[in-house]
């Protein structure tokens, strides 16, 4: 499937790859899938290992020999010589050794051009947690995450219809009634299956119909995670808080408030018993935290409120799944009470794709807009309704307040530009 950060991978290439990548991103994002396509098409030679089940490579990098005689001791392994030059080599799950990412030291500053990717499902975690010497300043970082809507348009066959909704956005010009009802359609369909591969391919495989879709994929991702969660952990306990938080998430999504509240897991819980299994959270990829900022200014980093947060999870089609959300709940657009939640969480994904950090306003009194973003023209609040009722009093008071260039809202309703707000259809959030 078609996946934007090959565009990534190919920058890194055309500057030479002279520094080793690392790549981060939760499981069953597409990280190993879309490293393999790009290493076979992109370079003459391709060395692959994946440590979980190469524990002769591993064992090489954990001897107490300089790194020029381990990778002497891999080409033994490998029976032959490596023309460093022509061949990319890809250590997968590299979160199980940290030797070799100590190691991208040493590949960057070698005069021999290597070319090194690693990747890893909880490679995110064990930077945060290493004990060894960290390569500062000698990788390239990239992130992988669910596929966005756009990406979800291109496998459905829909490719066309993702660049008029580009084309819309871009001049605030009306979609076609008949596209607009048909993207809706699918961004619903996006909502229930979600942004993992396998799962969009279970769905493009089964004519985009969503009764045919396998949920059991979706189960099984979960259950993935949260067996994930008894790894790289500092305690027991601290395992239990990471799972006591992630199985929170969907229920403390729809708090009147929706900041995310640590005695809601457990009456009398503290923050700080919990600061180190959120970390491990949000390092994963599994969840996304979005932070308060009472006043905003630039950058929005610097004015967020220490303790003030929310918590999304990273793909929809998981959160509709944990709720239990049946296919025609979503698809035959009823109300119910998660609806606002879905769609907030769903423009979450859609911005931490594209690189956006997350960050919301709230006012010392009940005024709060859901996503701030940073552009050329300041920060631009954005407000998100799940459906045609647009009316947004918090929005009318950031506006008075703040005095933003122009905002934006999200809804169900056609693309437009009035009273200096931007009106973004739901399906059109990954153009932002």
């Amino acid at each position: 499937m078609k996946r934007k950060v090959y565009q990534d991978l190919l920058a890194w290439k055309n500057k030479g790859a002279d520094k080793p990548l690392l790549i981060t991103g939760a499981r069953q994002v597409g990280k190993t899938y879309i490293i393999e396509q790009f290493c076979k098409s992109e370079f003459n030679s391709f060395l692959e290992f994946n440590l979980q089940d190469r524990a002769d490579v591993v064992s090489i990098f954990n001897e107490e020999i300089n790194t020029q005689e381990k990778i002497d001791r891999l080409e033994l392994l490998v029976g032959h010589k490596i023309d460093f030059e022509n061949t990319i080599i890809f250590f997968d799950e590299v979160q199980v050794s940290e030797e070799i990412v100590s190691a991208c030291k040493f590949f960057a500053e070698s005069e021999t051009e290597y070319k090194i990717i690693c990747a890893g499902s909880l490679l995110g975690v064990k930077i945060n947690r290493f004990r060894k010497p960290f390569p500062v300043g000698k990788v390239n970082m990239l992130s992988v995450f669910p596929m966005d809507f756009e990406e979800f348009l291109w496998a459905s066959g829909k490719e066309l219809l993702a660049e008029q909704v580009r084309t819309c956005f871009a001049t605030n010009e009306r979609m076609a009634s008949a596209l607009h009802e048909e993207l809706l359609k699918m961004y619903r369909g996006y909502l229930y299956v979600g942004g993992m591969p396998e799962a969009i391919a279970d769905f493009t495989e089964n004519d985009n119909d969503v009764l045919l879709f396998n949920t059991r994929i979706l189960d099984e991702i979960r259950l993935a995670y949260l067996s994930d969660m008894n790894k790289y952990i500092i305690t027991p306990l601290e395992s239990a808080r990471i799972e006591a938080i992630y199985r929170s998430v969907p229920a403390q999504m729809a708090n009147a408030s929706k900041k995310f509240m640590y005695a809601k897991i457990r009456k009398g819980t503290k923050g700080r018993d919990y600061a180190s299994s959120l970390d491990w959270l949000v390092s994963s990829g599994m969840v996304f935290q979005s932070h308060m900022v009472e006043k905003p200014g630039i950058p929005l980093k610097g004015y967020q409120k220490e303790g003030f947060f929310k918590l999304y999870l990273s793909d929809p089609g998981l959160l509709s799944n944990a709720l239990g959300i049946q296919a025609g709940t979503i698809m035959l657009d009823h109300e119910f009470p998660q609806k606002g939640t879905l769609a907030e969480n769903y423009v979450a994904g859609q911005l931490r794709a594209s690189g956006k950090p997350l960050f919301y306003w709230k006012n010392e009194n009940t005024a709060e807009v859901d996503f701030l973003l940073t552009t050329d023209q300041g920060i631009i609040p954005i407000e998100v309704k799940a459906g045609k009722r647009v009316d947004s009093p918090s929005l009318r008071v950031y506006q008075s307040t703040n005095n933003p260039h122009f905002a934006m809202r999200i809804s169900a309703k056609n693309f437009s530009f009035d009273n200096g707000i931007k009106a973004v259809p739901l399906y059109a959030a990954f153009c932002i």
